[in-house]
């Protein structure tokens, strides 16, 4: 019976231990999703692969538990099977199992619960000390929940791209208190809100290991959120320089910065010290072929714009006239006047 008992809290601590990877693989996704981050696919790829292995390795270790209550329920009764405890535990406030919901689904219950209780997440986000957020969660059960913890994650990045460090700090301490709520209730398959004074009165007892693993989240959280910050910064800078280009490109549909850059430094000069003579001179000396290359993607950019009386054609040889367009070169500067090249 001894040999028994041990192999079955050899399972129960096995089962806990997979459960808790699971919950901090499925939180670590679900702020990814959250954040939308455009450089996180692989990571999230990653994360999904791990938490079905895990879940996998759930039932793996439930199956072994449930043959272990079989094989127990069909030992013969003797004083060491009859003289256990009957009630060695205490169940309370059960979740029942929910139907997992669609995205859609999601959204929308959570836009409408932050239309609702925004400026309670917000309150909540910025308290420092534990009592202070037990008692407002005391007051306001209704926040214990996975769209407060999805609003302070987002809140998070948002904070870390306007640059507001400190007060990021401060919400990412409130959301890991949240997801550690969160993930106390699946692990006792409860309410969150039946469980959340639990989560502080071991937190407040100074329960080192709980306390290192607190903090140690709390770090890789941060981190977390300062590479989603850089990632969404990156992404806005690109999309403002691809308006920018779409803005500046020319009737050839050509980028006047990318061809002034791809343009030889004799003919760049030109363009700076805005000398037409010196680009007649310049075109003059160069191979025609490049010199009729180099021009027409100047043409084709707005850099130059050829004089409607002289043709199209630029390069040496041709008779077109070229005037300067009214816009400017990369370096706030272009060729003025009129002339031949």
């Amino acid at each position: 019976m001894e040999q028994f008992q041990k192999e079955k809290e050899e399972l129960d601590k096995g089962c806990r231990e997979c459960k808790r990877k699971l919950a901090e693989c499925q939180r670590k996704l679900k702020e990814l999703e959250v954040a939308e981050a455009e450089g996180g696919r692989a990571e999230v790829a990653r994360l999904q692969a791990e938490a079905q292995q895990l879940r996998n390795e759930e039932r793996g270790w439930e199956n072994k538990l449930e043959e272990l209550k079989k094989k127990e329920k069909n030992m013969p009764w003797n004083v060491d099977t009859l003289s256990k405890d009957g009630f060695s535990k205490s169940v309370f406030n059960v979740k029942p199992e929910e139907k997992e919901e669609t995205e859609e689904q999601k959204e929308k219950k959570h836009k409408s619960f932050v239309e609702r209780y925004e400026k309670q997440i917000k309150h909540f986000g910025m308290l420092r000390r534990w009592d202070d957020s037990q008692k407002y969660l005391s007051d306001n059960p209704h926040l214990v929940c996975e769209e407060t913890a999805n609003y302070l994650v987002i809140w998070c990045i948002d904070l870390e791209v306007e640059e507001k460090h400190a007060l990021m700090e401060q919400v990412a301490h409130q959301t890991i208190v949240m997801q550690f709520i969160l993930e106390l209730a699946k692990s006792l398959k409860v309410d969150p809100r039946a469980c959340f004074r639990q989560f502080f009165t071991k937190i407040k007892t100074a329960d080192q290991q709980y306390m290192e693993g607190f903090t140690e989240e709390l770090e890789a959280f941060k981190e977390r959120v300062r590479g989603r910050a850089k990632v969404r910064v990156e992404r806005a800078l690109r999309e403002y320089e691809e308006q920018e280009r779409q803005k500046r490109l020319g009737p050839g549909g050509l980028d006047p910065v990318e061809v002034y850059e791809s343009l030889p430094p004799e003919l760049q000069k030109c363009f700076d010290v805005k000398d037409v003579q010196l680009l007649q001179d310049t075109i003059s000396k160069m191979d025609p072929t490049e010199a009729k290359y180099h021009m027409q993607r100047c043409i084709d950019s707005g850099l130059w714009v050829p004089n409607a009386k002289g043709g199209d054609k630029s390069g040496e040889g041709a008779e077109a006239v070229y005037e300067e367009i009214p816009k400017e070169t990369p370096k706030e500067s272009g060729a003025e006047g009129k002339g031949k090249a």
